[in-house]
């Protein structure tokens, strides 16, 4: 059971999740006139570091195509 807590089908689950968390927070703070321009690019930053660690747990988790 503790090994399916840590499993790469976990990780990316929670990686999207965090990355649909991290969008609707941008998208509700980028039309907000008061919205702080730097904690925005941080969050912007995020989310793109995490999509590129899904990009990368897709690959590993995909099996390779036949040539």
């Amino acid at each position: 059971m503790n090994d399916n807590l840590h499993s790469p089908q976990r990780r990316l689950i929670e990686l999207r999740i965090e990355h649909a968390d991290l969008d609707n927070l941008i998208d509700r703070n980028t039309g907000d006139p008061i919205a702080d321009e730097l904690t925005l690019r941080r969050l912007k930053k995020r989310r793109l570091l995490l999509r590129d660690q899904i990009a990368r747990l897709e690959v590993e988790l995909e099996p390779p195509e036949p040539a």
